[in-house]
């Protein structure tokens, strides 16, 4: 009897330990619809309003403030929006039109921080305090090029016509305007996409 209490003994034991690894182990995307929606959800009231449309809208957005910029002008669906944070400006710098391409640094995380793709050691979109001075590209980095009507999702093509030459933006692309419902590569579906980005030149087509 003594032995089988003993047995029975380790085997709560081993139970509440595989337990406790279960739960210490849990995956990093569970419940991904709902964190990244409540992600978006927070964007929008962060930026209480403030969207901006036009090209001199864009260059008086304020350094660190959040701002939204619409991804479609349909009237048939509901608006979808990115979020951006302007890190630092360059008034002179040009802005590309749909038709160009630009060259581009980029760092792209989930809202957990975990990255997904980049070409420089760039900021999380997962850190509270984002300082464009930090994490700059260097002599061992290179840009890469993308045609702006090109294979990118809308969230970009809206940030890159709005950003200048040489500014470095947080932008913060819900799934609807990057990669929806369905996985992409090795990212999953419902995934709000955070890049620093930073327009090392455009090239008028």
């Amino acid at each position: 009897m003594k032995k089988l209490t003993n047995i029975l003994i380790t085997l709560a034991i081993l139970a509440g330990f595989m337990a406790c690894q279960e739960v210490k182990e849990a995956g990093e995307f569970d419940n991904w619809k709902e964190r990244n929606t409540a992600f978006a959800d927070s964007l929008n009231s962060l930026t209480s309003g403030r969207e901006v449309i036009t090209a001199s809208e864009t260059d008086a957005m304020e350094l660190g403030r959040l701002y939204a910029i619409e991804t479609n002008t349909s009237t048939s669906i509901t608006k979808q929006y990115i979020y951006v944070k302007k890190l630092s400006a360059n008034q002179s710098g040009l802005r590309p039109y749909y038709t160009d391409r630009a060259s581009v640094y980029y760092y792209g995380t989930y809202i957990t921080g975990t990255r997904f793709d980049g070409n420089f050691k760039g900021l999380s979109g997962a850190l509270r305090d984002l300082n464009g001075s930090v994490n700059l590209p260097t002599e061992f980095d290179s840009p890469t090029e993308f045609a702006v009507n090109g294979n990118i999702v809308s969230g970009w093509k809206a940030a890159l016509q709005h950003m200048r030459e040489g500014e470095r933006w947080m932008v913060y692309i819900p799934y609807e305007s990057a990669y929806g419902k369905s996985d992409s590569g090795t990212v999953p579906a419902y995934s709000l996409l955070c890049f620093d980005m930073i327009i090392d030149k455009v090239k008028r087509q």
